[in-house]
Parts: structure tokens; sequence; C-alpha cells
């Protein structure tokens, strides 16, 4: 690290000075020195500071500036000591005392590691005013973490008719509640998440809808006549889109330059991706709507998925790593799949990839970026599917497949992700054994469907998946999530009625009932009982020795 405080420095200069001119003087405490302000020692190793106490330190006004706590350092170097840190560590150490709870608990690197997880927070509401918190960003981060854990939990099923045909592909718009499904009957369909129920339809598109993609201003759908139809959001609506153009504004466009049907979409902020069987991935400025680059591929795209410059697409078998401002190709993975690379699914970092593909596996990639070119090695594969694997989404820690065999398969990677904030995010072992032994089979597979689920979403405690029966399903982890409140709560009471009995009966051992029993059992014993006692013990150790 870089980081050097002029000040600290000329203390340990005048320590070991005074070290040298006085060597008795350390093994003295005097008496009239503060004993609350422990002085400070960083271990880069370790990356975490190291406290001792400043009972060794002589009285000299040299060292009045030494006894320093951790919040006394630089900001800059504070924050590197805490990137050191995973969210677990933080939280062991902020019980070790006040000025480490008080360290660990500070909200901008409880929101980094919130936000490289998850995004920012839908309900932005919460860190309005109160932002100021330090403990806000924290409470977001272990709720949220708490809440990833209920998809192992009880679950319902809500059913949505409304399609007459095949569902194609569906579309989780967590930050505003919404599906948006479309299939073989070419019309787009709005739900509402909470309530499973529908909000709005477009008019039939005259082609089948293949992909959807949206975000709070622009929804945009992929039809196989080449065009991309989009929608901008309403502010006057509650529900962001008018569908069905009965505000009658210039909300409603479409996009041509395809060749061939539109497969895969995909927005960020400035960009708008379409993949296509015309074997090109093109990138659209959201603000010009004009295409900006052609990436060319030599077979059909099904997939793509998009991180800051780069996007990751699928053409054939192979996976492709491209950057979106030049175009150009930085890396291949050559027959990723036996069979066709169907699926995609991206970490929201962007540092590990996951693919699915006709042979039924799963795989997945950690992304490297280096100066001069992008490097991909592979991590863990998963069988999970007898069938081809058409769709995948992931939300941290949990990765969904949906299969051609009706089976949805959930895997929990949290053990590959291991957290290393040296090295500016997360990263795996590089160890082989280690990572077979940490790949772990799907923890969970959802049965109930017919053949042939083509898409899948997930979201914070809800999991969306359409296929061919032309019926949209919602599983819901919502009442996981309060059955295993209501216990954590109940544990919470039992605990705490269990330390209230221990206190209580401390304060009873106190007022010296125990000790006045014993003093009146040792006033009964003899020296020569004890003798006695003694001796038979013996006696009777050195007969079992000789038997």
């Amino acid at each position: 690290m870089a980081f050097e405080c002029q000040e600290s420095t000329e203390i340990s200069k005048n320590l070991a000075n005074y070290s040298e001119s006085n060597p008795s003087s350390y093994n003295s405490a005097p008496e009239n020195l503060e004993t609350s302000k422990p002085a400070l020692d960083f271990n880069p190793k370790k990356g975490i500071s190291s406290f001792y106490g400043s009972k060794q330190l002589p009285p000299n006004d040299v060292f009045t500036n030494a006894r320093r706590s951790i919040t006394d350092l630089p900001p800059a170097l504070v924050s590197e000591i805490l990137n050191c840190l995973d969210p677990k560590e933080l939280g062991i150490i902020s019980c070790v005392s006040t000025i480490l709870h008080n360290i660990a608990s500070e909200h901008h690197v409880w929101k980094e590691f919130y936000c490289e997880r998850w995004g920012l927070p839908v309900a932005s509401g919460l860190l309005g005013a109160g932002a100021s918190d330090e403990k806000s960003w924290k409470k977001l981060f272990v709720e949220r973490d708490f809440r990833s854990k209920t998809f192992l939990g009880r679950y319902s099923i809500d059913v949505l008719y409304g399609h007459t045909e095949a569902v194609r592909t569906v579309f989780l718009l967590a930050s505003a509640k919404l599906i948006f499904t479309a299939g073989y009957d070419s019309v787009v369909r709005m739900w509402d998440t909470e309530e499973g129920l529908s909000i709005a339809s477009s008019r039939p598109l005259g082609c089948t809808i293949r992909a959807v993609a949206a975000d709070t201003k622009l929804l945009v759908a992929g039809g196989t006549d080449g065009f991309i139809h989009c929608w901008k959001a309403v502010e006057s609506l509650k529900h962001l889109f008018d569908l069905k153009g009965v505000e009658k504004q210039n909300n409603e466009f479409r996009l041509w330059e395809h060749e061939g049907p539109i497969t895969s979409l995909a927005l960020d902020l400035t960009r708008i991706y379409s993949g296509s069987w015309d074997m090109t991935v093109r990138v659209w400025d959201r603000s010009s709507l004009k295409c900006t680059q052609i990436l060319r591929h030599g077979d059909w795209v099904w997939s793509l998925v998009p991180h800051d410059t780069t996007v990751v697409s699928t053409s054939g078998s192979d996976v492709f790593l491209w950057e979106t401002n030049s175009g150009t190709l930085l890396n291949v993975i050559h027959n990723a799949h036996v069979g066709n690379t169907y699926a995609l699914a991206r970490s929201r970092t962007g540092d590990f990839l996951f693919t699915g593909g006709e042979d039924g596996a799963i795989h997945m990639f950690e992304i490297m970026s280096g100066s001069d070119e992008s490097s991909v090695v592979q991590v863990a594969t998963w069988i999970p599917h007898s069938g081809a694997v058409y769709s995948l989404a992931f939300e941290f820690p949990w990765l969904v497949s949906a299969s051609s065999d009706g089976k949805l398969a959930l895997i929990d990677v949290r053990k590959l992700l291991r957290a290393s904030k040296c090295t500016l995010g997360k990263r795996v072992s590089r160890d082989n054994d280690m990572e077979q032994r940490n790949i772990e089979p799907p923890q969970r597979m959802l049965h109930g469907f017919g053949c042939n689920l083509f898409s899948v979403g997930i979201g914070a405690d809800r999991i969306v998946c359409a296929g061919e029966e032309g019926v949209v399903r919602i599983w819901n982890f919502s009442e996981a999530l309060e059955i295993e409140q209501r216990a954590r709560a109940l544990r919470g009471i039992r605990l705490e009625n269990r330390m209230r009995r221990r206190r209580l009966q401390i304060e009873m051992n106190n007022k010296g009932g125990r000790t006045d029993q014993c003093s009146v059992a040792a006033k009964k014993k003899t020296v020569n009982g004890d003798r006695n006692s003694v001796w038979h013990s013996k006696r009777s150790i050195s007969s079992k020795v000789k038997t």
C-alpha cells in the first residue's frame, strides 16, 4: 500500500530514539498513565490493526499524540484496511470493542458489499433523509443476506393464465415489481409480481416474441421478423408502460436493422444490445437510437449478457467475450458445450460467467481482466438436467436454471465466490483440488411442470418461469421468510430468558450462599480424615494397578 502518514512516521522515529536512550523505561509503567487509549500498530500482512496497551509507553510529550485509535488514521488508510475484509470478518471484528464496532459498521463499506452483490436496493426511500445513519447499509445487507437463504424453505405457487400459446421469454423487473412475458401468440403481457394479476397486454405484434428486456425507462421486445419493438416509460402511469397505447403519445417505436429473428435482448444505462439468428450482435445508442457497433459471429446467436464495457455472447457451441466500444474480440471459449450453448448469466460484478447448453450441463467461468487481454478460467461444472438448459438467471448467491426436462435447479455458489477484497472483487482459489471439494450438487430441484421450460427469472424471494404449457408460474418464498423470522424471534426470546436465568444464578452465588456451604463442609472435615481419605484412594489405585 502506498499510504504514508508523516506524523505517525515521526512518532515511530521518536519511539525508536527513546527506547535506545532509555532501555529500562519499558519495564516500568507510571501510575498516572491513561490505559483507556490503546496505541496502534498496523500489520499490513494481516490487513487489520493490532493494539497494545499504553501502559508500556513512558510519560513523555512525544507519546501524547501516539495514543490514538484507528479512527485517527487517514480515511484512505482506514478504507484500505476495511477493503481487506469480507462481511463475515467485519461482523466478527465489530464484536471486539466499541471502537471497532463503530468502524466495522461504516456505511460506505457495507454499501459497496451490498451493491456488488445485489445492486442498489429497490426501496430507495430507506436511504433518504436518514441515510446518515452508519448502520443503515449494514442493516440492509444483513436483511438481504438473510432473505437470500429462504429459497430452501417453504413456498407457494401462483399460476398466471393469459397466453394462448407457449411462452418463450419472461423478464422480472424487481425494482418496479413487474413481470413481462411474451411468446408464440405475439403479445407482450405485464403482470404484478406481488398480486400475480395481469396489468396490461399489448396488441399482437405480428410474429413470435423470443426476447424481452426492461428497466424503469424502457421496455424492448424482439420479434422473429427482425424488429425491436420499444415502449418508453410514462411518468404518470403507476406501472410505467402503456402497452395498450391509451395515452396516444409517441412512446412506441421500432428499430429495424437485423436480417433474422431476434433471440436475445439486454439493456444498460446507455445502450441496447440485441442478438439475432443473422449471426450478429448489435449495440444501439439509447439516446440517438442508432446502431453503433456490429459484432459478427460464425453461427446463430442464442444469448448475450453485457457488463460495463464488455458483452458476452453465445454462437453455436462457442462463447465470445467482446469489448463494446471498439468491437474487439477479447476471448473465445471454444466448444463450451456439446451442442449449442443456449443460456448465459453473469454476476453483478462481471467477474463470473455461467453457461448452459444442449448437453444439460452448467459451467461456471471466472473472467480475469488484464492490461492487454482478458483470460477466462473454468471454475465448476454441474449436470443437474437430463435435457437442454434453455435459460439461466443469477441473484447472489443463487443460480437457477430452466431445462427441457421440465425442472428448475437451484445452485448455491456462495462457497465458490470467496471474498478477496485485496483483489478488488470476488476471486476463487486456483487449486483445482480445493475447487472440486467446494463444488456441491444443486441444493434444490423444483418439479411439477410439463416439458420444455424456456425461460426463468429470479428476484429477492421469487422465481418466475414459463414454457411450452403457455402458463407463467411464480414460486413465492416470502412465506419461508416469515416463518424463519418468527423462528428467529423465538430463538432470541429463549436466549434472553436463558441469559436472565444465568444472571440470577450468578447473583445468588455472589451473595455467599454457596461459599458458606463450602466453608461449613470444610470445617466438618478434620486433618486426619483428609489423610485417611487420601490413603484409601492411593490404596485403591495401587490395588487396581496390581490386578
